[in-house]
Parts: C-alpha cells; structure tokens; sequence
C-alpha cells in the first residue's frame, strides 16, 4: 500500500490531478484495499478513479468499464448485489459499445454477473450470463486456456447446487483437464 500511494504522489506532482495515470494510481490502491477486505476505502478509491478517467476519458472509455467491474466487485464482496448488478451491467455495456461483442472484456462482465447471479441463487440468470461468457472465451481463447477453465469450474457449482449432479460433475471435470493441460 504504501508503494501505491508513493506512486500516486509522484504521479500527481508530474501530471497534476486529472491525469489517466493518476485514476490508474487510484484504482490501484483501491484494489489493495479490496484485497485486505477493507471495502469501504476500496471504493472511496475505485470511486476516485472513476471519476477522473469520466472526465479525462470520457464516459465510453474501456477504463471507466473497468472503474465500474471494480465498483461492482466490491459491492458483491459486500453482499450487495443490486447494486454490484449495476456496476457490472454498466461495465458490460461499455465494453460491448467500445470492443464489440467478441472480446475478452466481455467475456468478463458476463462472468461478473453470473457470479452475482449465483451468489443470489438466481441460478437460471446466472447460467444464462456463464453460458454467454464461456462461448465468448471460447472464441477469443479458444478451449485450453484457464480463463475457459474457470468458466466451466463456475458453471459447474451452480449445476451443482441446482441438484444436475451429472451436469455439473462433468463442467468440473472438463475444468480440471484443461489445468492439467496447460
């Protein structure tokens, strides 16, 4: 924490304090923050960062999607999930605007909201959203990579919990090939 916040002095002392580097400085600490689950200065953090790479960036800006999957990583970590939802809905609708609807980033956001689906149990939706981001990654990373892995292992635990036991025991099993692979 304390090299994040040094970074971010010397980054304001270059470029003044609307700068991208400076947001970049920001989220940073904020993900520290996140990690040592300490949620409430994470998103002062995040929040900072967003708003100066709104106005440096412009509200369309894949960072400013990025801001708002942060925000909305917090708020889930928080048990809030309407308001994680939105987060990550604003996220997704930037990235598709900006990077089409065959990226990686997409991807993500449709993962991030599967997740919140199923920490809901709103496991219909967040089958839906993890069927979305897997076919994406699919595409974009093809079949042996761990982010294809970690998507099956997602699917896998809401099979699971729904009681589709054979389902769910062979998204787990494609899941654990795919890391013994790469």
């Amino acid at each position: 924490l304390c090299m994040h916040e040094a970074a971010l002095d010397s980054t304001i002392a270059r470029y003044g304090d609307d700068h991208p580097n400076v947001a970049e400085c920001y989220n940073n600490i904020g993900m520290v923050y996140r990690v040592q689950g300490e949620y409430d200065e994470a998103l002062v953090q995040y929040q900072k960062s967003l708003e100066i790479r709104i106005r440096v960036l412009g509200p369309d800006s894949p960072d400013v999607a990025t801001s708002y999957n942060n925000i909305g990583a917090v708020y889930k970590a928080q048990g809030k999930h309407n308001e994680a939802l939105v987060q990550h809905q604003k996220s997704l609708e930037i990235n598709m605007c900006v990077l089409g609807c065959d990226h990686q980033a997409v991807a993500g956001s449709y993962n991030n909201i599967g997740i919140v689906y199923s920490a809901q149990r709103d496991d219909e939706n967040a089958l839906l959203q993890l069927q979305k981001s897997i076919e994406i990654k699919i595409k974009v990373l093809g079949c042996d990579s761990m982010e294809v892995a970690t998507s099956h292992n997602n699917i896998g635990d809401v099979l699971n919990r729904q009681g589709d036991y054979e389902n769910a025991l062979l998204q787990h099993h494609k899941s654990l090939e795919i890391n013994l692979r790469v």
